[in-house]
């Protein structure tokens, strides 16, 4: 049997280690016949990534800073030929402000965390659509706390609110050549990323207990459902966020016997 995104090839942005979502995306879309380049943030980062690079079928890994547009045209020029999907998994924000009240933001880190978090994504795609191809799939990562308050996400609510619309936007400006826009607002995971969180632990717990589908999130349910928003199973879909969290987002209140 052909595997869904055989002859896809792709750039997939935001690995820092092998508990990272954007690793369990990559190696989903390897297993189903995609080649892709990878990137890293840092030398410590990459000593990371180049072991990871090797169970894939990867193209190349190429350092990028999201904040420096000259780190991105660098990633932009190191793509060979064309690509046909994008995943955008980069976010930041200072963890001393994501405990606390949102109120006490600095105005420093509001900018560096929307630049990061959500600018980036506009940024990246403006610059790859030169190099893809027409029908082709972008992909970023988001959460429920762009919609509802949770408690230590703080700016970063604000940040992933700013990139969820900013997918919408850009379904609208890439439509035209057939391009869709999408992105995943995934439950909480244990990963690196996830670690920063205040009470992260608790709020992992919190919520499988109460899901309705009560059991950890992991990175093959991520994996399998980047593979239907990256392959032509979606060709209809754009500007949308699909929620993969074991259906928590539709929970508004459970009251369980104690």
């Amino acid at each position: 049997m052909s595997k869904i995104l055989e002859g896809k090839k792709g750039l997939v942005v935001g690995i820092a280690n092998d508990h990272s979502i954007a690793w369990g995306i990559a190696k989903t879309l390897s297993d189903e016949g995609a080649s892709m380049y990878l990137t890293y943030q840092n030398d410590s980062i990459k000593k990371r990534v180049e072991p990871l690079s090797e169970k894939i079928n990867c193209l190349g890994i190429m350092p990028c800073d999201v904040s420096e547009t000259s780190s991105l045209e660098n990633v932009c020029n190191g793509i060979k030929g064309n690509i046909d999907f994008f995943v955008h998994a980069v976010a930041y924000s200072d963890k001393n402000e994501l405990s606390g009240k949102y109120l006490n933001t600095t105005r420093e880190n509001f900018l560096k965390t929307l630049h990061i978090s959500a600018y980036s994504l506009t940024e990246m795609v403006r610059m790859l659509s030169p190099k893809m191809n027409d029908g082709a799939s972008i992909m970023a990562l988001t959460y429920y706390g762009s919609t509802r308050y949770m408690q230590s996400y703080n700016v970063m609510g604000v940040a992933k609110a700013a990139l969820e619309t900013s997918i919408k936007y850009l379904a609208v400006d890439m439509g035209e050549r057939g391009i869709r826009v999408n992105a995943i607002s995934a439950g909480p995971m244990r990963t690196l990323a996830g670690a920063v969180i205040n009470k992260s632990r608790k709020i992992y717990n919190y919520t499988i207990e109460n899901s309705p589908i009560k059991k950890p999130l992991s990175l093959e349910d991520i994996g399998k459902s980047s593979v239907y928003l990256m392959s032509d199973l979606s060709k209809g879909v754009t500007g949308e966020i699909l929620y993969v969290d074991n259906g928590y987002n539709n929970v508004g209140m459970s009251v369980q016997e104690l």
